[in-house]
């Protein structure tokens, strides 16, 4: 088996993070140097995926830009011996292809999914959600193919997360354990209540699925928040008896679906990077020693008030 195509919803209008995406998807929000969804690009590219499958809707025509050839700049940059950023600029139009395809709709993440049916054909293909940034010597997407490959079957990651915020998640269910990070799967549960969740290992942002994928998305109904939900097309191709396999991936995870997360994420980026890290370092112990002094004057103030 071998996957050479993804595919990246990136069709949401990212209403979390009004009134910055108003003009600016939020794909295109950045990480230190470069924006969310280059990590998912450059990720797959290290996984050896040559097609990117981008679900964009009609206002991210800057996504599309951003990922095309600038001759201007580019032109720019040569006159200004700019050769580290010119090949920096050039890597990725380079190194991938790069397919559009549009949801007219907002009808879910399984919605999204299908749009892309037609470039995929049948084969295997790799699902990247660009919220979900992952940072460890193996890419994910890599970790999930290879197991794919060797087990022939479709596979999700998972992570194990705190039962306070298992229903923010799609939730497995658990066949049958095979190895310490792989488990067997006998359901996917959409948002589960901490009652109903069958175990706490989530799904998180990565995929490897088999074309079946399509036929049990084509069965969806439209549920209750007006979407089709990738999770119940995943448990149809289960209940049609498709071996499906949950793979924890190894690798810290950033998630930049919130402005708090997207703001940790940056700090922690930041404090990794070898242009960066000192000077943050240096500006967090600042923060600190602020932070310590005003709560030391509030102390002494509150004690001048009290009576």
């Amino acid at each position: 088996m071998v996957v050479t195509k993804v595919i990246i919803p990136a069709a949401g209008i990212g209403s979390r993070f009004l009134p910055a995406t108003k003009a600016i998807p939020k794909e295109m929000l950045p990480l230190l140097d470069r924006p969310v969804i280059q990590y998912v690009v450059e990720e797959g590219l290290r996984s050896g995926i040559k097609d990117f499958l981008m679900v964009v809707n009609r206002s991210k025509k800057v996504l599309e830009d951003h990922f095309d050839a600038a001759p201007d700049l580019e032109e720019i940059l040569k006159q200004r011996e700019k050769s580290e950023s010119l090949e920096a600029l050039n890597r990725l139009s380079e190194a991938a292809r790069f397919f559009y395809v549009r949801q007219a709709h907002p009808l879910g993440l399984g919605h999204a999914i299908l749009m892309a049916r037609h470039l995929v054909g049948k084969e295997h293909v790799g699902i990247m959600l660009p919220d979900d940034i992952f940072m460890g010597q193996i890419p994910a997407l890599a970790q999930l193919i290879k197991v794919a490959t060797q087990e022939r079957c479709s596979v999700i990651a998972v992570q194990e997360v705190p039962n306070n915020q298992i229903s923010r998640y799609g939730v497995i269910g658990i066949k049958k354990q095979i190895s310490a990070n792989l488990f067997q799967v006998r359901e996917v549960i959409e948002k589960p209540t901490q009652s109903q969740a069958p175990s706490n290992y989530a799904i998180i942002g990565r995929y490897v699925l088999s074309p079946s994928i399509f036929a049990s998305l084509d069965e969806m109904n439209i549920g209750a928040l007006g979407e089709v939900q990738l999770t119940d097309g995943i448990q149809h191709m289960i209940l049609q008896g498709e071996k499906v396999f949950a793979y924890k991936v190894s690798g810290i995870r950033y998630d930049t679906g919130t402005p708090l997360e997207w703001l940790k994420a940056n700090v922690a980026l930041a404090l990794k990077h070898p242009q960066f890290a000192d000077q943050m370092t240096e500006y967090l112990n600042e923060l600190d020693r602020d932070l310590l002094l005003m709560q030391g004057r509030a102390e002494f103030l509150g004690k001048r008030m009290t009576p």
